[in-house]
């Protein structure tokens, strides 16, 4: 049973200023800023746009009134689009002039924090601090610090996807072969807390028990799930965007390959 429907006015406040600034930025700013500026293409407009769904699906309802008040799985798959799923989104759907006017005239300051150390070690904290015990009691006690969390998660989640899907050159990605292994590391530390969150036999978040019983779990099959999601929904979508990256740079590599062979052929005769 869903909870009663409920309007968050902070979340449609964020999705109408996602929604309506890349418009606005695309279709007003950027012919009089830049003329000559390519505009977004079509899949870039799918990727925003699809960011801001993501953003509406995590945080609005009935997915954050059932983390709040019934499901910590709930609870966890608002984290795992949080910060696997629309941060890629929203990088790949800026165009070369809105990524240049905004990230690249702050690179300067998010340079040095983007860095791939920083942003793995931030990014995975963060992840798991948020699923702390005590720091889940107070995200359902108090709005704000639901909402604080969710902010800073998504920021911490930027740092750590700019050496991969980073827009402006500003601030350049990692190689192709080091985005991978990047991604790949970036699998290991949420494997603890999910061991955690699979395997105990007590509850760990006796919150959700003054709430009442959605279809039917217990306190331990919930978290349990939580845990699956965590490890499994997580691992899944980074090992996607590694198997996408490795598709374009064995694309990259026969065609280089090919032009050499087609250079040395010309050079032969």
């Amino acid at each position: 049973m869903l909870p009663p429907f409920a309007v968050h006015y902070d979340v449609m406040a964020v999705l109408v200023v996602l929604a309506v600034g890349y418009w606005w930025a695309e279709r007003r700013i950027r012919p009089l800023a830049d003329p000559s500026a390519a505009r977004a293409t079509r899949p870039q407009w799918w990727n925003w746009y699809s960011g801001v769904f993501f953003v509406w699906l995590a945080s609005g309802w009935p997915m954050h009134d059932l983390a709040e008040e019934r499901l910590f799985t709930a609870h966890m798959v608002e984290h795992m689009i949080i910060g696997y799923v629309v941060p890629p989104l929203l990088l790949s759907g800026m165009s070369r002039w809105l990524a240049d006017a905004t990230l690249g005239r702050l690179s300067r300051f998010i340079r040095p924090i983007a860095h791939p150390v920083v942003g793995f070690f931030t990014f995975n904290t963060m992840l798991v601090v948020v699923h702390w015990p005590d720091a889940v009691e107070w995200q359902i006690q108090a709005e704000f610090t639901h909402l604080l969390y969710h902010a800073v998660l998504f920021a911490t989640a930027m740092l750590m996807w700019l050496p991969v899907a980073s827009p402006t050159p500003a601030i350049p990605r990692l190689s192709q072969p080091m985005q991978m292994l990047y991604l790949f590391l970036n699998t290991l530390i949420p494997t603890v807390p999910a061991s955690f969150l699979t395997f105990s036999s007590t509850p760990l978040y006796p919150i959700y028990g003054d709430g009442p019983s959605t279809w039917g779990l217990t306190l331990v099959a919930d978290q349990t799930i939580a845990g699956i999601v965590m490890k499994l929904g997580g691992g899944f979508l980074l090992l996607g965007r590694i198997l996408a990256i490795w598709i374009r740079y064995n694309r990259d590599e026969r065609k280089w390959d090919a032009i050499e062979r087609r250079l040395a052929h010309v050079e032969h005769s």
